[in-house]
């Protein structure tokens, strides 16, 4: 695949990501290999369903889930895509838009899909700080860790 195939590839991954609703997740083998690689904070899977189980999980649990790609690296079939993922919480504060900032490390297979897939974020940071009770304790931990 030509460099510009993969900035087409990249162009049709990112659209998807930032319009992912529940029913796009139908379509989220056109995006994957069968056997991509998928790992986070949170998961290590293989496979489409198992990476497919991983925004059903997100929608069940969020309210509004979705991806704002802010910057993007392509250099052949290796992509970074940085981002800001925007929710609510469902329980705990239902009305504050939460926001993590992170980023994805992507392989694309010469088709353009996706072989490998590898997200980067702070769970403390962005996720930990930001829940009742336990933010207290991150941001206490995180003020003593600084002050040594």
């Amino acid at each position: 695949m030509h460099s510009t195939d993969y900035r087409t590839a990249v162009t049709r991954i990112r659209a998807y990501f930032e319009a992912l609703s529940p029913p796009s997740l139908a379509d989220i083998g056109t995006l994957y290999t069968p056997n991509a690689r998928f790992k986070d904070p949170f998961n290590e899977v293989h496979g489409v369903p198992a990476i497919r189980g991983i925004f059903e999980h997100m929608f069940h649990n969020l309210h509004q889930p979705r991806f704002v790609v802010t910057q993007q690296v392509v250099d052949g079939a290796q992509v970074f895509l940085v981002w800001e993922f925007r929710f609510r919480f469902k329980r705990f504060d239902t009305t504050t838009e939460q926001v993590i900032r992170g980023g994805s490390h992507l392989v694309l297979a010469p088709d353009g899909r996706i072989n490998e897939h590898r997200d980067y974020w702070d769970a403390a940071e962005e996720l930990y700080e930001k829940l009742p009770g336990v933010g207290t304790l991150m941001r206490w931990l995180k003020r003593r860790a600084n002050s040594a």
